[in-house]
């Protein structure tokens, strides 16, 4: 088996096929289930942010899986095939650990350097657990990547070479100003109450805004966030800040009164039509500044041409983040991901071989157990004490004899070209295929089935 991700993001394709293709929540488990049933796939994971969407899979075939994976994007995306295809982007084995690796250091983000990717993997693993979907491999390699991430960012300074997309597209729509000066005091409407809006929500209040309307299809979701933010010690207790919840049917009323929008709903069609927004600024002199973090898009593209309305969203966000400049650090954290590419190579390569171990050892104990049994009919009159002390020492022997050649074939089947030595191994001590597949099939099985992070 082998690891496979077909995908597009936002540096392979463009914003409006993006938007169209763009998951909604509910329909990655049916993709997964999909994609699990498929004959060349046996484990399946799908991460799918605001700029990407990615299916990633065990799979016993190349070509085979590179055609399911692309038709199942298709199928699930609702956007054709033949119209796809030109945006996909394949990698395989060593290429699909090192890209999702550099994916979670925020290497491949809009922002570089960004770290809610590392909530969005989080996510992607946990429902592939939930959906049964995902196996040792995809297991150990989300994890490995949850772990990676962390490790780019405390170990270097990769959070200065860029910032999250709601830090940076308010410094966009501050148009080189200090964010915190550029939003003080003003009205802001939020659109959501999900994470990306939440942690919009807690960027303006941090910033110094005095009024906050925070709108969401769920009310009560609304309520929960605006508590969190008002609370005695919360991030708008000192600047006495208010705040309020409200339907989405009042968005419209909060527009007119607002100086700030951030929107991010999954939403499938348009929350803020150029018309809604037009509306809004009938008879207002003060600038509407609007910011859009929704893939697809919630605020109509024509709002750029709305005089006193400036809109940043994903696309321009796109266009500004490739003229930021690379820090220093993203070249340490690229060596980290190359050495936790080989380490996770190492890894796997030596996982390949355990079963053939294990086989080999159980295989060594049957036949102990066995020319014990043919002893004790030999000699009926041993006692206890002395069936005992022999059994000890023909295992002792055993294991001496087999803990080198284990212990070395592990070594070996780690390095670069070593998936032959399970083989030669079957084939020297003549192991049962079947057994060694019973043993990599338990193993597999006994994957976890939770989010396992390491510091």
């Amino acid at each position: 088996m082998s690891l496979l991700v077909v995908g597009l993001s936002h540096r392979s394709a463009p914003v409006s096929v993006l938007e169209r293709a763009a998951l909604a929540p509910e329909a990655r488990g049916k993709l997964l289930q999909d994609a699990v049933s498929a004959e060349p796939v046996t484990e399946s994971a799908v991460l799918s942010t605001c700029n990407r969407i990615e299916l990633y899979a065990d799979v016993d075939k190349f070509h085979a899986g590179v055609a399911e994976l692309s038709t199942l994007l298709a199928r699930h995306s609702g956007v054709d095939l033949e119209e796809l295809t030109p945006y996909l982007y394949v990698h395989y084995e060593d290429r699909a650990v090192h890209h999702l690796l550099s994916v979670a250091c925020g290497l491949d983000s809009m922002v570089v350097g960004e770290g809610q990717i590392l909530g969005q993997i989080k996510d992607a693993l946990a429902v592939a657990q939930e959906q049964h979907t995902a196996g040792r491999l995809l297991n150990d390699l989300f994890q490995q990547a949850l772990r990676v991430g962390k490790r780019a960012h405390s170990e270097t300074g990769i959070d200065k070479a860029g910032q999250s997309l709601v830090t940076f597209g308010l410094e966009q729509l501050a148009a080189g100003r200090d964010v915190e000066g550029w939003a003080h005091g003003k009205r802001a409407l939020v659109i959501g109450a999900g994470s990306m809006s939440s942690l919009a929500a807690t960027t303006l209040v941090r910033n110094g805004i005095g009024e906050l309307a925070v709108a969401n299809r769920t009310v009560e979701r609304a309520e929960r966030l605006v508590a969190i933010l008002t609370e005695p010690g919360g991030p708008g207790a000192a600047n006495n800040l208010t705040a309020r919840a409200v339907a989405m049917s009042g968005v419209e009323d909060e527009l007119a009164l607002a100086d700030i929008v951030v929107s991010c709903t999954g939403a499938t069609g348009l929350v803020l039509t150029g018309g809604t927004v037009a509306a809004a600024r009938a008879g207002r002199t003060a600038p509407l500044a609007l910011l859009d973090l929704a893939m697809p898009r919630d605020i109509d593209a024509a709002v750029h041409r709305i005089e006193g309305a400036h809109l940043v969203d994903i696309e321009s966000l796109a266009d500004a983040s490739a003229d930021a400049p690379m820090a220093a650090d993203v070249d340490k954290v690229r060596g980290i991901v190359s050495d936790e590419v080989a380490a996770f190579g190492a890894a796997q390569r030596a996982a390949h071989i355990t079963p053939t171990v294990v086989a080999l050892r159980t295989m060594a104990a049957d036949v102990v157990t066995s020319e014990i049994a043919r002893l004790d009919g030999r000699l009926p009159d041993l006692d206890d004490k002395q069936r005992a002390e022999i059994t000890q020492t023909v295992r002792r022997v055993v294991d001496k004899l087999l803990h080198a050649p284990t212990v070395r074939v592990k070594q070996l089947a780690s390095e670069p070209g070593g998936a032959g030595y399970a083989d030669a191994l079957r084939e020297l001590f003549d192991l049962d295929p079947q057994t060694v597949a019973a043993v990599s099939r338990a193993d597999t099985r006994g994957g976890s089935h939770e989010v396992r992070e390491r510091a």
